[in-house]
């Protein structure tokens, strides 16, 4: 299904009320695949932060203008597709680690905006990744 009739098709007229459909609301935890999949199907600019206090008190239109000339990996966030494709060509065991240990992210807002190249109405999700501290992975020292 095409992106667009694939969104068109979600329940509701704004953007929060389509993602929520899908399970996407402030507050709610969904599982990073979760994430990547509504990326790819239905169109949606997933943007994960390692900042707390950024993700919540910063408008994503601010944060983007601020960092966008940084380089990628020096950011504080970081789009989904990229998070995962660097951790894939990192750690060949990271689909395992997924389905042992699902890394769940922190939804802080839904909505749309214009974007910043082209001036166009985005979709967006913006989430906060765990703190290292907080996820519960008990790694076997043998493996």
């Amino acid at each position: 299904m095409e992106k667009n009739a694939a969104w068109d098709a979600l329940p509701g007229k704004t953007p929060e009320e389509k993602l929520r459909s899908l399970g996407a609301m402030k507050g709610s935890m969904l599982d990073i695949r979760m994430l990547d999949e509504i990326c790819r199907r239905y169109d949606v600019e997933v943007y994960l932060f390692f900042e707390e206090d950024l993700a919540r008190t910063r408008t994503l239109e601010s944060v983007l203008e601020e960092f966008g000339p940084v380089p990628e990996y020096g950011r504080p966030y970081i789009t989904v597709g990229s998070f995962l494709r660097f951790t894939r060509e990192n750690d060949p065991s990271f689909e395992r680690t997924m389905r042992d240990f699902p890394l769940v992210i922190e939804v802080v807002n839904t909505g749309e905006m214009l974007s910043p190249v082209y001036g166009t109405p985005v979709r967006f999700i913006t989430g906060l990744m765990p703190f290292l501290d907080d996820m519960d992975v008990n790694e076997d020292p043998t493996c």
